[in-house]
């Protein structure tokens, strides 16, 4: 199954410069969050993929302009051709946005999950807007990464843990992927596509 991820900021090379060629071979877009609903509703209309999403800080106007045709998986488990797929968007909370969670919050949104991580006997891949907790995440409040996707790693051992919120331009280096333990992390920053069945994501995520 290849992967188109997408986060952040939306990419030119999709939107400004879109040939319907450059989604041939997609089986899926999971958006990690902060982008333009219309954005996600476009690349919906040249694709028969399914356009998954959670929320990031800043996506508020949702409520107002929903991305027509795409699926959010916040707080659920999304199953796509046998592949399980957790959904947890938003990032630590520094102001009132609806977005916005303190880590407590974060941890009581899990666990209402229980029926479904019993249900689906867990997941394969965790997609969040926010990182986790010292795993490339910033050191300034908004950016903090959550300790509960840690311990939801740690206990369910996903193959895949996919974020957004950490732009790679920013000026600390972040880095496009990593690892922890057996589950591949990968920042989806603008985009990023990869192969569910690959086991060296990380030399082939482009």
């Amino acid at each position: 199954m290849r992967i188109l991820a997408i986060s952040d900021e939306e990419s030119r090379y999709l939107w400004d410069f879109f040939e319907k060629s450059k989604l041939e071979g997609i089986d899926l877009i999971i958006s990690c969050g902060d982008l333009d609903p219309r954005y996600l509703s476009f690349l919906a209309t040249f694709t028969t993929a399914p356009v998954l999403y959670v929320h990031g800080n800043h996506d508020d106007r949702y409520n107002k302009i929903p991305p027509d045709g795409c699926i959010s998986i916040e707080d659920k488990i999304y199953v796509h051709e046998g592949v399980r797929i957790l959904g947890l968007g938003g990032s630590m909370r520094y102001s009132e946005g609806e977005h916005q969670y303190t880590e407590w919050e974060m941890k009581v949104r899990t666990w209402k999950l229980w029926f479904q991580l019993k249900r689906k006997k867990g997941f394969d891949i965790l997609v969040t807007h926010a990182p986790a907790l010292e795993l490339n995440d910033g050191k300034d409040l908004p950016h903090r990464g959550f300790r509960t996707f840690l311990e939801l790693i740690e206990k369910y051992h996903p193959k895949y843990f996919i974020h957004g919120h950490v732009h790679l331009s920013y000026g600390r280096k972040h880095p496009r992927y990593d690892k922890l333990g057996g589950t591949h992390v990968i920042n989806a920053y603008e985009r990023c596509v990869f192969d569910f069945e690959d086991d060296n994501p990380g030399a082939h995520v482009y």
